[in-house]
């Protein structure tokens, strides 16, 4: 039996697609359909977004009355599902009248609906959990390194935190499977949760630009902060410039408001890049880059990296810097020369293929759901005759 999957609501990081388009491969009837936008253009199989809120809340119980109709197995990303999110009020109800009403009298009877009638009718359930959907400030801050110390307030709150436990709780409740992309995700999941590794890379389409063919020129560091102090990019800017005044010939490159085909277009074009240096471990761009045989620099949380498979703690290649470290180590490895850079570009770029290999993690998944569809199938008559007894 080819399993029928939905991925939903969102695309964030192009994962979901990524992997979606993998599982077709091995057979699955595997679908991405968002709710949410799209702004780096993630190709998806429907974008119901951007369609007014009344097209767009039709829509959205349309595609929850089609999942609970259509599909086995529905693989919820980002930590959220189809049913309406209740709005941040930042403690200021009185300054968001609407959102007051929108959460009281719709997000709140209805958020998670869709997750329970998924699990109550036998659907096998999984979700992705991928960063500030599962990360709550209390925690974070307990870390000597985080960006929690240095996002603006209001990013992490009480009620931030309090929404956060609540939909993970739920999560941990209904769903058969439960995988997060970043390792410290799995201090504030529950215990059966498992690593994954992004897949939203296939390295044979991520073809590297041989080095004599880049632009002459300065060394070119590239750095794409979704969100600058998320991702510590004032600690890359200061780097960098400590540098220059130093005499180093090097140029900063941030990658901001572009769509993905455009970054991809100037990430070819790199010497070094420069992914995060402050949440503790490396992401979809980072495995961008590597595939593209650009080394990446990246802060790494030793006690993070005990969650990985011992092999892939072993070969990963990414150059370990803190924020304090971050000027000396730009200067070793431009200092190094191309040589060196070139090696541990061609290192990165195996990596991708041994750990990041889209078809190789869509098989364990794949593997995953058909055990858990046929657990449901085991338990069924059971719980069928369970239910006649009563």
């Amino acid at each position: 039996m080819s399993l029928r999957v939905l991925h939903c609501p969102t695309a964030v990081g192009g994962n979901p697609p990524a992997l979606s388009r993998a599982l077709s491969r091995l057979g699955a009837d595997s679908q991405c359909v968002t709710l949410a936008p799209n702004p780096f253009g993630y190709p998806v199989d429907e974008d119901l977004s951007g369609r007014g809120w009344l097209r767009r809340e039709f829509a959205r119980w349309n595609l929850i009355r089609r999942a609970l109709r259509e599909y086995d197995v529905i693989h919820y990303n980002f930590g959220t599902t189809l049913a309406p999110l209740r709005s941040r009020l930042g403690g200021k109800r009185w300054l968001a009248p609407a959102a007051v009403i929108h959460n009281l009298l719709y997000a709140l009877p209805f958020e998670m609906c869709d997750l329970r009638w998924a699990a109550r009718r036998g659907k096998v359930v999984a979700v992705t959990f991928q960063g500030d959907d599962a990360r709550v400030g209390e925690v974070a801050r307990r870390y000597p390194i985080h960006f929690a110390h240095e996002v603006e307030p209001g990013y992490y709150t009480a009620e931030t935190d309090r929404n956060t436990r609540r939909r993970t709780a739920a999560f941990a409740r209904y769903a058969d499977l439960v995988y997060a992309l970043n390792p410290d995700l799995l201090t504030v999941l529950p215990e059966r949760a498992r690593f994954q590794a992004y897949c939203s890379v296939d390295v044979d389409d991520w073809q590297p630009t041989p080095r004599a063919a880049r632009p002459p020129g300065p060394w070119r560091v590239v750095h794409a902060p979704s969100h600058r102090a998320v991702k510590g990019t004032r600690h890359v800017i200061a780097a960098v410039n400590r540098l220059r005044e130093q005499g180093v010939n090097v140029e900063l490159i941030l990658i901001e408001n572009m769509t993905h085909a455009e970054a991809r277009r100037v990430y070819a074009t790199a010497d070094l890049a420069i992914d995060q240096v402050l949440a503790g471990f490396y992401g979809a761009l980072a495995v961008e880059l590597m595939a593209l045989a650009v080394p990446v620099i990246c802060y790494l949380r030793d006690d993070d990296l005990g969650c990985l498979p011992a092999a892939m703690r072993a070969e990963l290649p990414l150059i370990h810097a803190t924020p304090n470290s971050l000027p000396a180590v730009l200067q070793d490895w431009l200092g190094a020369g191309s040589g060196q850079l070139s090696a541990r570009g061609r290192a990165s770029r195996e990596f991708v293929r041994r750990w990041h290999q889209p078809r190789e993690i869509a098989r364990q998944v794949l593997t995953d759901y058909e055990v858990a569809w046929n657990q449901k199938r085991a338990t069924r008559p059971i719980r069928a005759a369970a239910v006649a007894a009563l």
